[in-house]
C-alpha cells in the first residue's frame, strides 16, 4: 500500500547547524527527508488516537544555509509535488552573525480567499506572505512566529461544520454540533487549516514557532475562576480540552522544541517508548493533556528561541493562568502562573542586542481598555463589594476583559523586570525590548517609558492581527472610541476609585488602530531593528502584500 502525507512538512525549529521537519501520514512508515548535499534524516511514525506523525531531526547541516529537500515515505518521493508551481522547500539554518528578520501574527480563519471569505474575513495574509516570499530574494535569517489562534475550534467554517455533522450523526454524544471536541476533529480541523497548497509550501519553507491562545481551545479560555466553573457544567468539556491541548503538542509545540530539549521532554520520551512498542499513544496523550489543564504547574509551554543576536521569549499566557479570586496584587491571580513567572524571570535578562517578550494578548493594550481591565479585576475582587463583584464577572465575561491588564500582578511583575532589563540590573542592556502580541483585530504600536528614571533600551509595544479575521463594521467603531483620549481619562478614573495602583510604566498608542489583517515584520541588524506591517489593498491568488506603516524602533 502507497503511503500519503495527510499534511506538512512543516519546517519547525532550526538551529545553526539542525532543522527539524514534522509531517502527518495516512498510514505508519519511515519518512526520510533527504537534504541537498547528501545529508538524510530518517524516523518511523508514531501513532495518536490512528493518526500517524513524524519528526525528523536533521543534523550537521552548514549554518547559514539554504538546501532544497525533498521527503520520501519509505521508498517513494511525496514532496515537492509534482508540477507544483512554486519553488522547491527548503531547510534554512540560522548564521548568527547575519541580519534578522521575523514575521509574527495571529487569529486566522482558513477562507482560501473566497468571495464569501474576502467580504467577511478580508484577504488572507498567511497565503499572501507565501505568494509574496515565493516572489522575493529572503537573505539572513527569517523566522515566522505564530501567536494565537491558529485553529478556531468553536468558530469553525462550513467545511468544518459538515464534517462534524456526520460525525456527530453517529456518535449521538451530546458534543455540540458546531464545535471541535473530540481528537479526530482537531486532527481534521488542523488539516484544513493547513492543507491551503500556498500555506503548506510557506509551512514548509520558512522556519515556524507556534503557541496558542484561546481559540486554539476555546473563546476565553480560562478567562477567571467563575468562567472555569461554568464550562466544568458541561459534560463535553473534560474530553474537549483534554483533546485540544493533546493535538496542540503534537501539532504545534513538539516542533517548537530544539533536539536537545524534545529529548529531555517527559511526553516525548513516553511517544517513544509507545512508537517502539508500535502502540496507539492516544491515552498517554490524554492523561498527559488531562493532568497539564487540571494542574497547570505540571508542565511548561513557554520556550525560548535565539537567532543570533536576538532572544524571542514565547509565552503561555493562558495554561498556566493562576485563577485565585482574592486581592488582584497578592499572586494568586496571575496570567502566567507561578511557573511562568518564574520561567520569564529566568531568561528575561540582558545580553542579547535585542530581546523580545512575545504574548498573545497584548501586555500594553490601548491605556483605556488597560485601566478598564485593572478596574473590572479589582471590582471582582472585591473592592467595590460583594454585590458589584457578580456584576464585575458578567461584565469580564462580556466584554473579553482578560488581557495582561486584568492581571495586574503579572503585568506590575512584568514591567517591573523589563525595566531592569532596560536599565542594565539584569545584564547589558538590549537595545530594544519588544512586546510582540496579537489576538485583539487590530494593529498598533505603542512605545513605553518608565514612570520614573530613564532607560537605556527601548520597550515598545506591537500588535499584528488579525492574518484572516477582520472584525466587523460595528466592532471597530466601537475598538476605534475605546483607544480616544475621552475613554483613556474616564478608564484612569475608574481604576483609581477601584484602588488601582499606578504600574512603573507609561505609554501611549503611537496612532489609530488599524483594523484591516495584517502580518508584522521586525527587521534587526546590529542594535538597529525597524517595524513593518504588511497589508493587501486587495484578495485574490495573484495578490502581493504591500508595507502599510514603517517604525524605527
Amino acid at each position: 500500500m502507497t503511503v500519503s502525507l495527510r499534511l506538512g512538512p512543516l519546517l519547525r525549529h532550526v538551529g545553526t547547524s539542525t532543522a527539524t521537519v514534522w509531517v502527518e501520514t495516512d498510514a505508519p512508515c519511515d519518512v526520510r527527508i533527504r537534504v541537498e548535499g547528501g545529508i538524510t534524516a530518517l524516523a518511523p511514525t508514531f501513532t495518536i488516537h490512528g493518526h500517524h506523525y513524524a519528526v525528523c531531526e536533521i543534523d550537521g547541516l552548514p549554518s547559514g544555509a539554504v538546501l532544497p529537500y525533498e521527503v520520501f515515505l519509505d521508498q517513494d518521493r511525496v514532496w515537492p509535488e509534482p508540477d507544483c508551481p512554486l519553488p522547491p522547500s527548503v531547510v534554512r539554518t540560522m548564521d548568527e552573525d547575519a541580519p534578522t528578520r521575523l514575521l509574527y501574527g495571529s487569529c486566522r480563519t482558513p477562507t482560501g480567499d473566497s468571495p464569501e471569505g474576502l467580504i467577511r474575513y478580508g484577504p488572507d495574509m498567511l497565503r499572501a506572505t507565501a505568494r509574496r516570499l515565493a516572489n522575493e530574494e529572503v537573505e539572513g535569517n527569517l523566522a515566522l512566529l505564530l501567536i494565537g489562534d491558529q485553529v478556531y475550534a468553536d468558530q469553525v467554517q462550513e467545511s468544518m461544520r459538515a464534517f462534524l455533522r456526520r460525525i456527530r450523526e453517529q456518535e449521538r454524544d451530546g458534543s455540540p454540533v458546531d464545535e471541535v471536541v473530540h481528537y479526530d476533529e482537531y486532527a481534521e480541523l488542523y488539516r484544513q487549516a493547513w492543507s491551503d497548497p500556498q500555506v503548506r509550501w510557506l509551512l514548509s519553507t520558512v522556519p515556524t514557532l507556534m503557541v496558542f491562545d484561546d481559540h486554539d481551545i476555546r473563546d476565553d479560555w480560562n478567562t477567571s475562576a467563575a468562567w472555569r466553573r461554568s464550562m466544568d457544567e458541561h459534560p463535553w468539556w473534560r474530553t474537549r480540552v483534554t483533546s485540544g491541548l493533546g493535538a496542540y503538542w503534537v501539532y504545534q509545540h513538539v516542533g517548537n522544541l530544539s533536539p536537545r530539549a524534545r529529548a529531555q521532554d517527559p511526553v516525548w520520551a513516553a511517544l517513544r517508548e509507545h512508537r517502539d512498542h508500535g502502540t496507539d499513544a492516544g491515552p498517554t496523550i490524554d492523561a498527559f493533556a488531562r493532568r497539564a489543564h487540571e494542574e497547570p504547574s505540571s508542565y511548561r509551554w513557554s520556550h525560548r528561541y535565539d537567532v543570533g543576536a536576538v532572544r524571542v521569549l514565547v509565552a503561555d499566557t493562558r495554561c498556566g493562568r493562576a485563577l485565585g479570586e482574592g486581592d488582584p496584587m497578592d499572586g494568586s491571580r496571575s496570567i502566567l502562573g507561578p511557573l511562568g513567572h518564574d520561567w520569564l524571570d529566568e531568561h528575561l535578562t540582558g545580553g542579547p542586542e535585542h530581546v523580545i517578550v512575545a504574548s498573545t494578548v497584548p501586555v500594553l493594550l490601548p491605556p483605556s481598555v488597560h485601566h478598564l481591565e485593572a478596574w473590572n479585576e479589582a471590582v471582582c475582587g472585591g473592592a467595590w463589594g460583594s454585590l458589584a463583584r457578580g456584576l464585575g464577572e458578567r461584565l469580564r465575561q462580556a466584554l473579553d476583559l482578560e488581557h495582561w491588564g486584568a492581571f495586574q500582578y503579572s503585568f506590575h511583575r512584568v514591567a517591573e523586570a523589563v525595566l531592569e532589563v532596560a536599565c542594565g540590573e539584569r545584564g547589558p542592556a538590549p537595545a530594544t525590548v519588544l512586546f510582540l502580541s496579537g489576538d485583539v483585530h487590530f494593529s498598533y504600536w505603542a512605545r513605553a517609558r518608565a514612570r520614573s528614571g530613564v532607560t537605556t533600551s527601548r520597550v515598545t509595544q506591537l500588535v499584528s492581527s488579525a492574518l484572516c479575521n477582520q472584525l466587523p463594521v460595528d466592532f471597530r467603531r466601537a475598538a476605534a472610541l475605546s483607544a480616544s483620549r475621552p475613554f483613556h481619562l474616564a478608564g484612569a478614573i475608574l481604576a483609581r476609585l477601584a484602588g488601582v495602583r499606578r504600574g512603573p510604566l507609561r505609554w501611549r498608542t503611537a496612532e489609530p488602530p488599524y483594523f484591516g489583517n495584517t502580518i508584522g515584520e521586525v527587521e534587526f541588524d546590529g542594535r538597529g531593528a525597524r517595524a513593518r506591517w504588511y497589508h493587501c489593498a486587495r484578495g485574490g491568488d495573484d495578490a502581493l502584500p504591500e508595507v502599510r506603516r514603517t517604525v524605527d524602533l
